[in-house]
């Protein structure tokens, strides 16, 4: 007689004791508890499941080309320690360091308008002059009379070095003179005023300045961006106030440009707003022809890194009982089987979550892991 045939004929002696033992159980009398009897068959019932799990392992292990057509199909992913960012991610808006709304320092009416929108201009370049007029002709008829001061000075000086004249003369010669200038550099510095001028390099962002209108100061006349210094400004829960420092790494993702760009915190805000519960990050961007100011942007604030970690995706953790497990394709002889592993998820990140309890060269079941049973034979 085979192992095959042995086990088959030790199963059908088993169901019928089975069955012999529930029918003499039914030819009692009323008086037997229901209960006793139910918890009977119940015994029977398991240890049955026992012997039959049992017999089937020892033919499996006997027939292995016939278990191989009962194992569970799955996926494996070798488990390789690698570099691992834990970060914050969040949203912000682009923002120039330099974004200025330049106004006119006097009042008066615009005569002229230098600049178009989108001109790249220099530091101190004109971009408009007010009606400056009488400012100009009053600093000619100064500089007529400084020129006759000029020269009566320098006679009463040239006479006072030969001791010629008195002193008086000559310092009420140099007073006048000293007065006029004095009086020169005061209109030339209200001529400068009356001239509108680029603060900053960057580029004219706006032109609000039009010939014929009456600007007075504090007016925004132009705005002007140096679009090449940008930074991104994000709000971080206050969760993370220990966690955010100045110079941490940054990934920067710009969905209009369609690319990530690498950046450092260059500050944190120290207060929190006690209405969002956040505090502030500047983000320093690098110089980028297409970066715009109130451009949005996602970024990943990296606060830790480890060197060497285990991570595998989210979804092949199960969380069961309270534990969380996964499933591990060990060797059992000839054939392969799953095996139950308990671990720690230390964070999760980008659908990848660290794992403590493997180690490297596990392989770890990512497909397929869904009903599977500690010991269960698998096909990968």
């Amino acid at each position: 007689m085979t192992m095959k045939s042995k086990i088959y004929t030790y199963l059908t002696a088993l169901s019928v004791a089975a069955l012999l033992a529930a029918c003499s159980a039914t030819t009692r009398g009323p008086e037997e508890d229901k209960s006793k009897r139910l918890d009977s068959l119940k015994t029977q019932q398991a240890n049955i499941a026992k012997e039959i799990k049992k017999l089937e392992e020892e033919i499996n292990k006997a027939n292995p080309q016939n278990s191989t057509a009962k194992a569970k199909d799955v996926s494996v992913t070798e488990m390789v320690a690698h570099s691992f960012d834990h970060y914050i991610q969040t949203q912000g808006r682009v923002e120039a360091e330099d974004n200025i709304d330049v106004s006119a320092k006097s009042m008066g009416v615009v005569m002229a308008v230098y600049v178009k929108e989108g001109q790249a201009v220099g530091k101190g370049k004109v971009l408009a002059q007010i009606d400056n007029a009488v400012i100009v002709r009053s600093i000619e008829s100064m500089r007529s009379q400084l020129e006759l001061a000029q020269s009566v000075y320098d006679r009463q000086k040239n006479l006072w070095d030969q001791k010629i004249g008195t002193e008086v003369q000559f310092l009420q010669a140099k007073t006048s003179k000293e007065s006029l200038e004095k009086q020169l550099a005061s209109l030339e510095e209200q001529n400068e005023m009356t001239k509108i001028k680029s603060p900053i390099n960057g580029t004219v962002d706006a032109v609000f300045a039009k010939i014929g209108e009456n600007l007075a100061p504090g007016m925004p006349a132009f705005r002007v961006v140096n679009t090449s210094d940008l930074k991104l400004v994000a709000k971080v829960s206050e969760a993370y106030v220990t966690a955010v420092k100045t110079g941490n790494k940054v990934k920067v993702n710009i969905p209009e440009l369609k690319q990530e760009l690498d950046a450092r915190v260059t500050f944190v805000g120290r207060i929190i707003d006690p209405m969002s519960r956040t505090f502030e990050v500047d983000v320093k961007l690098p110089s980028k022809a297409d970066l715009r100011p109130n451009m949005t942007g996602v970024i990943k604030v990296i606060y830790h890194t480890e060197s060497s970690a285990i991570t595998l995706p989210v979804n092949a953790v199960q969380d069961i009982n309270g534990e969380k497990i996964v499933y591990v394709a060990e060797s059992d002889g000839t054939n392969t089987v799953a095996r139950k592993k308990v671990v720690t998820v230390d964070g999760v990140f980008s659908g990848e979550a660290q794992i403590t309890g493997l180690k490297a060269g596990d392989k770890v079941v990512t497909f397929g892991y869904q009903g599977l049973s500690d010991g269960e034979l698998i096909k990968i």
